[in-house]
């Protein structure tokens, strides 16, 4: 590998039904068009990576069309349960995404049949997928994709299923936080790629701090081999880690963690600004003279859900808030003043950890430098 190879990552694709309203626009049935347009500001982002991925916050189960316009909510938990219409695959697929994590707690939304039906989905539109399995044989399948020679393993695991388990004797299920098994594929994965990346789906919703038990996890993943954790489920963004490690195979990196990338597709939930705000986060990747893939780079590129409900037509677009604060004239005032409050958060939570395209776009071509053997953001472990 001669030059350095771009990875990026985003959280939730939460798409919610008063979205999937909004692109309806009048008709009967939302076409693969209309939920690309959600990406069109971001989209150079996501296409000029040489991997794309992201966590699928909801599920492909089929049905009528009216059955994506309204949230349903199970009658035994209470909990809101989620399917989007097969166009959304489609988009995701144009826009640039490779690889869909599945593995979280809306996956089981629809049962087996709705779980599998998903994986169906994103198989037809050539995405692959990484988290749940259709059968035995799948389930210890490894996710290894080879850009420009340099061999990155994938994992996706998330720590419940909202109350809704897969039934027992069914081939058909989801990887949890399980740490037995979580050594195990990440043992086998060391042996069959250079660079690891694992998605890990928990934490406590629209907290902007990091949980014990997300930490720990990191700590875990790190010392068994993991180069980078991506995390998901608390639908806001949380500080991001890089830690120089030692793993149980003796190898020390220099290994990255985010322990909850936000929303990158979502409504206002609950009220909070925090659940329209994500980050594209970018890793590069280099092979060093040595032979070793190493993180060369690291930055975020904070994005908003920028819904527009007043207008004709409704819209949401998923904006970079570092250009879209420059353009006062696209957005209502009220919204501005949000959006660059949001903005700023980001840039003080990732301070010292990721570059923001802004800042470096003269040596975007640089490595960062390792002036410490750990750093952090926030005050996150």
């Amino acid at each position: 590998m001669s030059k350095e190879i771009v990875i990026a990552a985003v959280g939730d694709l939460l798409m919610k039904p008063l979205l999937i309203q909004m692109l309806r626009s009048g008709r009967r049935a939302v076409s693969a068009d209309a939920f690309e347009q959600l990406f069109e500001p971001v989209v150079r982002y996501l296409q000029d990576a040489q991997l794309m991925i992201g966590n699928l916050e909801t599920t492909f189960a089929g049905g009528p069309n009216a059955g994506f316009n309204k949230t349903r909510r199970n009658p035994r938990t209470g909990n809101p349960v989620f399917k989007s219409p097969d166009a959304f695959a489609q988009a995701l697929s144009a826009a640039g995404f490779d690889v869909i994590a599945t593995a979280n707690n809306h996956c089981a939304d629809y049962g087996v049949s709705g779980l599998k039906r998903t994986l169906d989905v994103l198989d037809k539109n050539g995405l692959v997928h990484v988290g749940t399995f259709r059968n035995a044989q799948e389930s210890r399948t490894l996710c290894v994709r080879n850009i420009k020679g340099v061999r990155i393993g994938i994992l996706s695991y998330t720590r419940d299923t909202n109350g809704m388990p897969v039934p027992k004797g069914q081939q058909a299920g989801v990887k949890k936080l399980v740490r037995a098994r979580i050594k195990n594929d990440l043992k086998r994965l060391r042996k069959a790629s250079e660079f690891i990346i694992v998605f890990m789906h928990c934490g406590f919703e629209y907290e902007q701090s990091p949980a014990a038990h997300q930490k720990e996890w990191v700590r875990f993943m790190f010392r068994n081999g993991a180069d980078v954790v991506l995390g998901s489920h608390p639908h806001v963004l949380q500080p991001a880690v890089i830690r120089t490690v030692k793993d149980v195979s003796g190898r020390t990196r220099k290994r990255f963690a985010i322990y909850s990338l936000g929303n990158f597709i979502s409504t206002r939930l609950h009220g909070k600004d925090a659940a329209l705000t994500g980050i594209i986060v970018r890793l590069k990747l280099r092979r060093t003279s040595g032979g070793l893939v190493r993180l060369a780079g690291i930055e975020g590129v904070p994005t908003w859900a920028s819904i527009a409900k007043n207008g004709k037509p409704k819209m949401c677009r998923i904006v970079p808030l570092q250009e879209a604060i420059t353009k006062p004239d696209q957005f209502p005032a009220e919204q501005l003043v949000r959006m660059k409050r949001a903005y700023q958060g980001a840039l003080r939570m990732y301070r010292g950890v990721l570059r923001f395209p802004e800042a470096h776009t003269a040596s975007s071509e640089e490595p960062f430098e390792d002036t410490s053997s750990s750093s952090a953001a926030g005050s996150a472990e």
